[in-house]
């Protein structure tokens, strides 16, 4: 069933399914999912595996949406940096400074949206990013960390765009404001 819907032409949305473990009817399926050339969305995942993480890294299509996963290994989040796309991964809740390292070669749109900070050596290491990144929960910035995202070369979300592209921000100093 999972090779014949990989090949589906268009969005596939695949959110009833809820896990995706290390067992190796798992990862085949993973691995002929990740064969769909369109938009690809298993937002339902809750976890995956490190194993599950290196085959959807393989996903052929634009997007990945993987947004209900909480949190994600260094490991998975290496692996799933290889991913040649936009990657939505709008349910992780913290970020290690080891996956924003990784993160950082992505070649694709990052979505971080349910992250609230980010700690200073993971700005760094996201400010090298070559394409949009995505923050519309930010409530916190060190003086540091907004300095380094300011090097960013790519488009640059902090919250919704209403007045400013600082809306969600509730704590900004003047000093990390210039």
């Amino acid at each position: 069933a999972a090779e014949s819907l990989s090949k589906h032409e268009g969005w596939l949305y695949l959110d009833d399914l809820t896990t995706l473990s290390d067992g190796p009817g798992h990862v085949a399926l993973a691995e002929r999912l990740s064969k769909h050339e369109g938009y690809l969305e298993l937002s339902g995942l809750m976890s995956i595996s490190d194993a599950v993480a290196e085959s959807l890294s393989k996903h052929k299509g634009d997007r990945l949406h993987l947004d209900g996963l909480t949190s994600l290994s260094d490991a998975a989040a290496e692996s799933l940096s290889k991913h040649e796309g936009d990657l939505y991964l709008d349910g992780l809740t913290s970020l290690s400074d080891a996956a924003a390292e990784s993160f950082s070669k992505l070649e694709g749109d990052l979505h971080l949206d349910s992250l609230t900070k980010l700690s200073d050596a993971a700005s760094e290491s996201l400010s090298k990013h070559k394409h949009a990144l995505h923050f519309k929960t930010l409530t916190s910035l060190s003086e540091t960390a907004a300095e380094s995202l300011s090097r960013h070369q790519g488009e640059l979300w902090l919250g919704t765009i209403t007045r400013s592209m600082l809306d969600g921000l509730t704590n900004l100093s003047n000093a990390a404001a210039a």
